[in-house]
């Protein structure tokens, strides 16, 4: 890497830990704090608001990883091209990236026609109650796996960015001699 890249690193960086901590949040703390409603029948509903609030910053922390993302790759072209783990780094982040992102929008998806059943009675947010709809349920049933996978991939992501980074640095020394890779 013969430049700086901090603007677009900033961005990659900013928006992962924007969409990690965000979804992350949003589990624990919003599915869970709406899912102690008194009310069973305000659960999905409080739960909704919170999720619609965050939606916006939610699209712009993935706007901006994926600019820092494209930003990165087209800065640093050299590197994946000759450096083999660097550029299997990037390609498994480039798909996990696009998983993360699925995954992501299939629980918004799912979240907004969850939505549509405000007012059904729920033990939680991801939990059915008595008289829960058939149709409630099953979208509960897979938010409540969806809503750690979301997490999951964007820690791994969070992994996969400190490893790019140890690898843009330059071997020390008189080894530094022997790495063509480093330069």
């Amino acid at each position: 890497m013969t430049g700086r890249n901090t603007v677009v690193r900033s961005l990659h960086d900013v928006g992962l830990a924007l969409w990690a901590g965000g979804a992350l949040m949003g589990a624990v703390g919003l599915n869970g704090s709406a899912s102690t409603a008194k009310d069973p029948r305000e659960r999905v509903a409080l739960a909704s608001e919170g999720w619609k609030r965050w939606a916006p910053v939610q699209v712009a922390a993935l706007v901006a990883h994926g600019v820092g993302g494209a930003g990165l790759i087209l800065g640093n072209k050299a590197r994946p091209a000759g450096q083999p783990e660097g550029r299997t780094n990037t390609i498994v982040k480039l798909a996990l990236t696009g998983v993360a992102a699925g995954t992501t929008l299939y629980s918004g998806i799912l979240g907004k026609k969850m939505s549509d059943h405000s007012g059904e009675a729920t033990d939680g947010i991801t939990e059915a109650g008595p008289g829960t709809s058939a149709q409630l349920e099953a979208q509960q049933r897979q938010q409540r796996v969806l809503q750690w996978v979301t997490p999951a991939l964007t820690a791994i992501l969070i992994v996969l960015a400190a490893q790019q980074g140890e690898q843009q640095r330059p071997v020390a020394g008189w080894m530094a001699r022997f790495a063509p890779h480093s330069r």
